[in-house]
């Protein structure tokens, strides 16, 4: 699919001067996407398109993980799905529940951990630089001015 500007859309801002530019290998890192995820030996069995009882091909890999990633970023519910999507509410809260057990198998060692000093420093040293001290331990945001703050939340 090629993306084409027309004259109704906006044009973005791209690269801003006196930023340094990073290369990105968007072509390369699509085909590991594509290779570790969506093809017939992808990384978690599940997401591997299979065919039912009567030898029709399941959902596909794409089909899955949109739906999965439509519930949780829309929080629609599961027996909405079919509608738009044609997968019947089980097969909707599987497929989410495949989905977040694999992100956590991928990405528990480095992302969900206990935070170690090393980190901890890292963190106050951004919140510093962006003057938002105090923000560990601290979500609910009590020592951070909003000055939009919903009249219902003061």
């Amino acid at each position: 699919m090629v993306c084409q500007l027309t004259e109704e859309q906006p044009q973005r801002g791209g690269s801003i001067d006196g930023r340094s530019y990073k290369p990105r290998n968007r072509a390369m890192t699509h085909a590991n996407l594509m290779s570790n995820y969506f093809n017939p030996n992808s990384v978690n069995p599940y997401f591997q398109q299979k065919r039912d009882r009567t030898g029709r091909p399941s959902f596909s890999p794409h089909q899955k993980v949109t739906v999965a990633l439509r519930m949780m970023a829309y929080g629609s519910p599961a027996d909405s799905i079919d509608e738009t999507h044609g997968m019947s509410e089980s097969t909707c809260l599987d497929t989410l529940q495949e989905f977040c057990d694999t992100i956590v198998q991928l990405y528990k060692d480095e992302y969900l951990r206990k935070l170690n000093q090393k980190d901890l420093n890292r963190l106050f040293r951004k919140a510093e630089d962006r003057r938002f001290p105090g923000m560990i331990g601290s979500l609910d945001c009590m020592h951070w001015d909003w000055k939009n703050c919903p009249t219902g939340w003061q």
